[in-house]
């Protein structure tokens, strides 16, 4: 006797069942992509692009909670002149600003283009040549939770996929062994949590695995890594069991977002006990390595970053610290030195080592915050910088981001904001257009990488964004 039907499976069965089979061959596969390749039964298998990209991977070091622009990659010799005085600033916004406030670090030219970096960006500054700094980035809003939904999933307030779950999507991952994405960040989730890493409505096996890497044991860092109850053999029989049961059970109800991604979950764990211990083993590394590093959990999560491309995952996300670190308000001097002294040494290790390597032209490092701050001191506000007159607020209107690797021009500055740094007024680049120059240097046209959900085609951009082609070496 068949079991009893289920709501979906009397709906799908009944008249609007029928419906449903004439639209679909109207608009296509529910989930068709416009990239090349078949998926077949391996939704990571690798996949060619819309053109030949000189990206394949990518590490995005997430500066959590918004770092100012005029003390890193964007000197303001104004702000030394006006400091202590009263600014023109022609925006329409709601947040009083108080005076000028020259940064408290010195600015220095690095490298044949002269660029100017920070001293709190000395090493990173070292590798100026190869960094395309982008001056004139802007975003919608002064809030973190959409600002960060805005720069990871391309909306501020609906659920959408991630920038790194669009790139597994697209090219699927090289090592079948870990999962195609991970996002590294100490200490727990940051604002708006695992929306971050999201894969939306794409298959849930494009969704980014988190790693807390506050841990250095292997089972703290990947949570039931390994089966102590059976061998591998022994494992491999039961999920051949739970696979069959598991797809008996979806070709009842058609495709099952849900139920695949369990599958391919189960399946990645297992192949994860494989990889995963070597990959997350900095101790591995020759001494000299790690010394170039650095100590701290910044640094080591850095040289994890590397050792997983080099594995092949295809999209690595660092997140710097436990909450919203680089959110100065107050004591913005002494939190900003010490901030980027826990990755700034890190990260010219990074460019090192890939250049060495030979995995910087065909690698993408992205550097930046979900916005910038203030060019003016920040008044005393209840709740915000416990009535300290010494940070700085949230600046959507204008900040810098730098990116270094395939396809990129190095030892270039481009945009600019005005003579204060409240806002972008050259050469303005949105988040739309960011992203849409990453899908383009990993060999995709934004407007063509779409999946179908509800009843029309998805995309990263939405209905946004222009490659910004002047950065494109």
């Amino acid at each position: 006797m068949n079991e009893l039907l289920t709501r979906r499976d009397l709906l799908s069965r009944s008249g609007m069942g029928m419906a449903s089979l004439g639209l679909a061959g109207l608009i296509g596969d529910a989930g068709a992509a416009a990239v090349s390749g078949d998926r077949g039964t391996n939704p990571l298998a690798p996949r060619a692009p819309h053109f030949a990209g000189k990206v394949k991977r990518v590490i995005h070091l997430f500066m959590n909670g918004g770092p100012s622009h005029v003390d890193t990659f964007d000197p303001k010799p104004l702000l030394d002149k006006h400091h202590g005085k009263p600014v023109p600033n022609n925006l329409r916004t709601e947040r009083k600003t108080g005076a000028a406030w020259r940064s408290p670090y010195k600015f220095a030219k690095y490298g044949k283009s002269g660029i100017e970096v920070s001293e709190i960006f000395a090493e990173t500054a070292k590798h100026i040549d190869d960094i395309c700094v982008i001056r004139s980035m802007h975003a919608d809003v002064p809030n973190h939770e959409p600002s960060l939904l805005l720069m990871n999933c391309g909306d501020a307030r609906q659920p959408r996929p991630s920038l790194g779950s669009w790139a597994t999507y697209g090219l699927g991952s090289v090592n079948q062994n870990l999962p195609g994405f991970i996002a590294m960040c100490p200490g727990g989730y940051p604002i708006q949590e695992t929306q971050n890493w999201q894969s939306g409505f794409l298959p849930g096996v494009y969704q980014g695995t988190y790693i807390d890497t506050r841990h250095t044991d292997i089972e703290k860092l990947v949570e039931n890594v390994r089966n102590k109850s059976l061998p591998l053999k022994e494992q491999r029989r039961q999920l051949d069991l739970l696979r069959a049961l598991n797809d008996r059970h979806q070709a009842k109800r058609g495709r099952d977002a849900q139920l695949e991604s369990r599958i391919q979950s189960f399946e990645l764990a297992y192949r994860m006990q494989m990889d995963a211990t070597d990959a997350f083993d900095t101790s591995k590394e020759p001494k000299h390595v790690r010394d170039r590093y650095g100590p701290g959990v910044q640094a080591r999560q850095i040289l994890i970053a590397r050792r997983l491309l080099e594995k092949g995952v295809r999209f690595v996300q660092v997140w710097h610290g436990e909450g919203q670190p680089w959110d100065n308000h107050d004591d913005l001097e002494v939190n900003h030195r010490r901030l980027a002294g826990e990755c700034d040494r890190a990260i010219g290790a990074l460019l090192t080592d890939l250049k060495e390597r030979g995995m910087l032209d065909s690698t993408l490092v992205i550097w930046g915050g979900e916005f910038g701050r203030t060019p003016t001191v920040e008044l005393p506000t209840p709740g915000a910088n416990a009535g300290k007159v010494n940070g700085r607020d949230h600046n959507h209107w204008g900040f810098s981001m730098w990116m270094a690797g395939g396809g990129v021009k190095g030892g270039m500055a481009y945009g600019a904001t005005d003579d204060f740094g409240f806002a972008a007024v050259k050469d303005k680049v949105h988040v739309h257009d960011l992203h849409a120059t990453i899908l383009h240097l990993m060999g995709f046209d934004h407007e063509k990488l779409t999946y179908r959900h509800a009843g029309r085609d998805f995309r990263l951009t939405d209905v946004h964004g222009q490659v910004v082609k002047k950065i494109l070496a």
